[in-house]
């Protein structure tokens, strides 16, 4: 431990830290789970930096908050090892390659989306995304729905969300609170992520890793130094281009979504894509499901999918702007007030963690939020399926009933198809997000040029 113990009193040399974090950015494909499995290598298997339970113990502290929870655990070890640098260092280098792919990918899709190619690339890699989320309900209603009481919860939240229209929060704060409420029965929720296991032990002891002690003084700091860094280019945006611009409309609305979307990135794009779509008109309804599959193949949080509606959503509507200008202004201010958040929240928390984890109450609360994400991934599954496989759908009302259906004779026999296949490589090949991602994006633009 001694031995690597650096003079300024890291407990790694920040840059053999920083040379790890980017190696670990570099690899962050396939969603969360991907994203804490290469963490777990790296850090705890082949570095041997942090212990499996300490490991663990952070990532189940993650998990209660809003936000990406594999950003938010690079953040967590980071500052561990590193104090606050390290935990900016580690934070950043996390979403960067991500964030300058999906840059990169939404100007292609705007300067080159009625192409023949790219819209048989789209053509495959929307089915693949259906069948992406669809495993994605399977594996997280493995998990979380451990009692018929969170099989209840689940199914509610599905048809609030997609028979009456009820809004994402408010779904999320009554299964928490609900959650709460039947902690004696349910219990609270499992972590998920396995027990430490035989692994070798770590380099450094738990008590070397870097601490704060808990004070007002230091969270009131925090807070106010927090809050001001989230809000300021929103609030400039508003002094520039005015209250109604784009940019202020994005940088509230993605503030607000960034504070409620517990249980990852499918728990709360189906409200983004709700708001996106049929409030703000910054994205066709098929559109969505298309920065989704961009998200998919990009390193980093598929939250990053946000970049891709502020680009397309500004370019749009760029102002007194150019479109370009608007466009990438608009990506990076939506990155911005969407990852800010998850460093507040951590060097706010960090402190406090032992104290959190204990509370019984906190975690079956979490239970109802857990189980709720269930039917919110499914909401969204639903949702994308209907735009892919049909071309035309229709809305029923009834009452508080507000339900969107498909015309059937506008289903789409190529997608059908690609969907069938995507399942195949999902369920039965059991094959990779980019593996399948890639074939069924190569699969549509075979079928889209031969047509």
């Amino acid at each position: 431990m001694n031995r690597l113990r650096h003079r300024t009193g890291d407990v790694i040399p920040l840059g053999e830290a920083t040379r790890t974090w980017f190696a670990i950015s570099l690899q962050t494909f396939g969603g969360p789970a991907g994203q804490i499995a290469v963490m777990q290598y790296k850090l705890v298997d082949e570095k041997r930096w942090i212990g499996q339970q300490r490991f663990l113990h952070a990532l189940n502290y993650c998990m209660l908050l809003p936000g990406p929870e594999a950003q938010q655990l690079a953040i967590y070890t980071g500052w561990l090892l590193n104090g606050s640098l390290g935990g900016l260092i580690a934070g950043i280098l996390f979403v960067l390659p991500g964030v300058l792919a999906m840059l990169a990918l939404s100007a292609v899709y705007i300067g080159a989306g009625d192409t023949s190619v790219v819209t048989g690339l789209f053509v495959g890699l929307a089915p693949a995304v259906i069948a992406i989320v669809v495993h994605a309900v399977r594996r997280v209603s493995g998990r979380a729905l451990h009692h018929p009481l969170l099989v209840v919860m689940a199914v509610a939240s599905f048809v609030a969300l997609t028979a009456f229209g009820v809004p994402f929060p408010v779904v999320i704060v009554v299964a928490g609170v609900v959650g709460w409420l039947l902690r004696g029965l349910i219990g609270t929720a499992p972590s998920g992520h396995g027990a430490a296991g035989d692994v070798p032990p770590p380099l450094i002891s738990d008590e070397a890793l870097h601490h704060d002690p808990p004070s007002r003084r230091r969270s009131l700091t925090i807070l106010g130094l927090g809050v001001v860094l989230w809000f300021t280019p929103v609030a400039a945006a508003a002094l520039v281009f005015s209250r109604d611009s784009v940019f202020v409309d994005q940088g509230l609305f993605f503030s607000g979504a960034a504070v409620v979307t517990f249980g990852g990135a499918y728990a709360v794009l189906s409200y983004v894509a709700q708001q996106a779509v049929t409030v703000y008109g910054w994205l066709a309804p098929g559109e969505m499901v298309k920065g989704l599959a961009l998200a998919e193949t990009t390193p980093g949080p598929l939250i990053m999918v946000v970049q891709f509606v502020a680009f397309v959503g500004a370019y749009r509507n760029p102002a007194s702007l150019d479109p370009w200008v608007a466009a990438v202004l608009a990506s990076l201010l939506v990155t911005w007030v969407t990852f800010v958040p998850c460093f507040l929240f951590i060097f706010l928390g960090a402190p406090y963690v032992e104290r959190l984890r204990s509370n019984t109450h906190l975690g079956a609360a979490l239970t109802g939020v857990t189980a709720a994400v269930v039917g919110v991934i499914a909401n969204l599954a639903v949702f994308f399926a209907l735009h892919t496989l049909f071309e035309l759908q229709r809305r029923i009302g009834w009452g508080p009933v507000d339900l969107s259906v498909p015309v059937l004779s506008s289903w789409d026999p190529v997608a059908f198809a690609l969907t069938g296949v995507a399942l195949a490589m999902v369920f039965w090949l059991k094959w990779s997000t980019l593996r399948v991602l890639g074939v069924c994006a190569a699969l549509g633009l075979l079928v889209t040029l031969l047509s």
